[in-house]
């Protein structure tokens, strides 16, 4: 059966997959890295057009390495996480330095790397170097799941079951492995969504054992429901990192700072505005001045 499953997604993969820019070796393996961390916790649609202007900016490990901090902060625009953006640029340090600009092609030395965890090790081995390694994601645990075993996945952290499934259900040929991981993750994120699976259409449908035993527990979790964005911490911070970026690149670009009226009147609670302000700072997302002006880090 599991053959099938391979044969069937490996076909319906060759037709389907998304023309994204990363992919079919038309970028490099730091390419691959970037649109990786790029990735993490935004939507695919999103980060295409920041990945193809960062990787015209900064072609290459050594180019992002030299770059200032505000240029990255700026730069990273509305993506989400930016303290993601200084660790890239942290890895890029490294790549540049350790490694004469080449990015190391296998995982244990990728994930070394700063800002680099197992997923995002795995799947640059996989993608960018067609290396034979099992890529877990919340999309690839979710499908597996389903299809192998007949439950739902609830997210929260990989289990040791689904580690386990993960890696039997690899191909044992390289070739077929990098196929399978690319094939797996793209169905789980265009196809057996987490709330509303287009079984429908499904290239294995047929085979899935979840759909058999009738979909139980479809779209349980088991992390709490996603946080509002409306009113929170993260919402304020991105207000304040987007008022230094259009200073940055408005027409007062040449002044030294945000004023501390000007600042104050981004967010109506000061004391939560206060707060992060200071969380800001300790990222090293931002610096402030001595008269309470902020700025992007030099």
């Amino acid at each position: 059966m599991r053959e099938t499953v391979r044969r069937r997604l490996a076909a319906w993969w060759e037709v389907n997959a998304r023309d994204l820019p990363w992919r079919f070796g038309r970028t490099t393996p730091w390419g691959v890295l970037v649109s990786e961390v790029m990735s993490q916790q935004t939507q695919m649609s999103r980060v295409v057009p920041y990945w193809t202007e960062w990787m015209r900016t900064w072609p290459d490990a050594a180019a992002l390495a030299a770059a200032s901090a505000a240029e990255v902060i700026t730069a990273w625009g509305r993506l989400g996480y930016p303290r993601r953006a200084l660790r890239l640029q942290e890895c890029a340090r490294a790549v540049a330095q350790r490694y004469d600009d080449e990015l190391p092609d296998d995982y244990e030395t990728l994930l070394s790397l700063p800002g680099v965890g197992d997923y995002t090790a795995s799947a640059v081995s996989s993608f960018a170097f067609g290396r034979r390694v099992p890529v877990i994601d919340t999309n690839i645990r979710r499908v597996l799941s389903r299809v192998l075993l007949g439950v739902e996945s609830r997210g929260g952290a990989a289990t040791r079951t689904e580690r386990d499934l993960a890696a039997d259900a690899l191909p044992s040929d390289v070739a077929e492995s990098v196929v399978w991981n690319q094939s797996v993750m793209e169905l789980g994120a265009v196809v057996c969504t987490a709330k509303k699976p287009s079984c429908e259409i499904c290239p294995i449908a047929g085979l899935c054992a979840f759909l058999a035993a009738g979909r139980p527990g479809l779209g349980e979790r088991r992390t709490r429901p996603r946080q509002r964005f409306q009113g929170t911490d993260r919402q304020v911070r991105g207000i304040v990192l987007d008022a230094l970026r259009r200073r940055r690149t408005g027409s007062d670009a040449s002044a030294s700072g945000l004023p501390r009226d000007e600042v104050e009147a981004l967010w109506k609670d000061h004391a939560q505005l206060d707060a992060c302000i200071a969380s800001l700072d300790d990222d090293g997302l931002i610096d402030i001045l001595p008269d309470g002006s902020l700025t992007l880090p030099r």
